[in-house]
Order: structure tokens, then sequence, then C-alpha cells
């Protein structure tokens, strides 16, 4: 462990968690004995790796819908919890939490486990992350399957400054009920789930730092590489992409996600989630099944 002040939730929090029979593994991809939770599932030798990327406040465990379709498809999925979130260690200190520190750390994982012909899904910080990584390594990714997210190239909406005011005003966000807010059918063990990581506040540092991170201005951090980002995806990205979008999300919903198909060459028109929120993984089956059909990754 760092000297850095650092949680790490006990393991027992995880047990029995429903739809969830992936062990973790683990890895230290900054190099500073702070240690990463990935899930590790699926065909090793698949042709094709899903690189799952989830955002805040959520863990991987809001793939469990989708990690199975994909595995069934012959497919290797990855899905790493991000430091301070799921089974990953929690720097205590919000101060720690950056744009490039967390980035830097999935450039990482992804090289240190040797990802190829990836197929990148990501939604809200995955993707504010997460479609900064193929610019830095383009060889690597092939598809993009993206919900619910955006480029963060330092514009932000009058939503997403209501939601960051109510992040600043929940110190110790329930994350659970949060979720379940925009799905009321979520069982109470499903809820349990997503609050498993976080045994009190102490554990929600990250959570905390999340929305003041995203950056608001031109010159704020993460503001330059996600324009660069912007660009190779408007030019010199030549994968194929599939767009879902949850359409009761107030935040980054129908608007803001067309916006962002704008900016990716050659994103076809998305498939419309109706009853789905901002966190639309919760509706993930479909939209998995849909993205290999499109993709002509069959399921078996």
């Amino acid at each position: 462990m760092s000297a850095l002040s650092t949680l790490r939730t006990p393991d027992e929090r995880f047990v029995g968690l429903p739809d969830w029979p992936y062990p973790p593994q683990y890895l230290e991809p900054l190099g500073d004995g702070l240690r990463m939770a990935y899930t590790d599932t699926g065909a090793r030798d698949g042709e094709v790796t899903a690189l799952c990327l989830h955002g805040n406040p959520s863990w991987s465990f809001i793939y469990r819908h989708m990690i199975p379709v994909f595995a069934a498809a012959g497919l290797r999925v990855v899905a790493p919890d991000l430091f301070g979130f799921g089974r990953s260690d929690k720097p205590a200190d919000e101060a720690w939490h950056s744009f490039e520190r967390h980035r830097q750390s999935l450039l990482n994982l992804v090289e240190a486990l040797d990802l190829r012909n990836v197929m990148l899904v990501c939604q809200d910080w995955g993707g504010i992350l997460g479609l900064t990584l193929p610019p830095a390594a383009p060889q690597r990714y092939t598809r993009l399957l993206v919900m619910n997210t955006l480029l963060a190239t330092g514009a932000v909406s009058p939503g997403f400054i209501q939601w960051r005011a109510y992040c600043a005003s929940q110190p110790d966000l329930a994350v659970g009920k949060l979720l379940r807010r925009g799905k009321p059918d979520m069982s109470a063990a499903e809820v349990a789930a997503y609050d498993a990581p976080f045994p009190d506040a102490s554990f929600k540092a990250a959570l905390r730092a999340f929305a003041p991170m995203v950056p608001d201005g031109s010159d704020a951090p993460g503001a330059a590489t996600s324009r660069a980002a912007a660009s190779f995806w408007q030019g010199p990205w030549s994968g194929d992409s599939f767009m879902a979008v949850g359409m009761q999300d107030p935040v980054l919903g129908p608007g803001p996600m067309a916006e962002l198909r704008a900016q990716i060459r050659g994103c076809p028109e998305p498939m419309a989630v109706a009853e789905g929120g901002h966190f639309v993984q919760e509706w993930g089956a479909p939209i998995a099944h849909a993205a290999l059909a499109h993709f002509g990754l069959h399921a078996g």
C-alpha cells in the first residue's frame, strides 16, 4: 500500500452480489502501490475485447447485464473499477483525483493487459476518460459502443451545473438510492451492490471529486486532451461505432448525445432506449445485443 492515505473496501462487502459471479483481478497501473480491480472474463483468446468503462458514482457492476451477452458472443470482456470506486483502492484525499491521473491509469491498464481489437464500451466518466484513450493508441481500437456521455472539451450545460451543485450538497451521496431513482424496479440487492464499495462517507472522496473534475473551461485540466480526442473522432477514426441513448437522462440525454454523434465520424443513428435514464446500462442486455448485431459479432 502507498503511504498516501488510502482506503480499501473489505472483501466481505462484495459477497453474494446479484448477477455478479466475477472474481476480481488486480494490478498497479500507476506503479505507486495503488491497486486497481478489474474483471476479465469471456474468451481470453477472443478475437475482440470489450473494454467496459463505468462512470460516477457506479462501478463495473453496472455492466452486469452486458458482460454475459458479450462473453456469449466469444468476446473477452475487461471491466475495470476506476480508482475510488468498486473494489479498487480509494485515495482519501479528494485532491489526489485528477483527469490526467485517472486517464493515465486506464492507458496503463490497456498496455499492461495488451488489449487489442478493442470495442470501447463507455458511459458517463467512462466516456469522458475513455473517449480520450484511442488517440493515444489507435491501433488497439476497432469499435466504439458509446452511451450517455460527452467529450469534455470545456463547455458545460445548465443541467450539468445543477448536477454538480447537487453533488456538492451530498458529501455522503446515497449511491444505491440515486441509481434506483432512475430505475424504480431495481431490487434491494442491486441497490445494496451499488452501495457496497462505500461503507461510509470516508470512502467517497472520488464521488466528491469527480463532478468538479469535469472541465468547465477551455483551460481546465482535461479540456485540451478532450479537444484533441474530438479531432481524432472527427478525422482519423476509421472504426465502427454504435450509440445508445437513455432518453430519460436529464443531463446527457438526446440533445447532448446528438452533439456527440456529430463529433464521431460515421456514427449511425442511435438506438433510443425510451425508458432508459442516465445509467442506461441498467437496460444493457438489449443494447449489447443490438451493438453486436451492428458489428457483426453474433452471440452464441
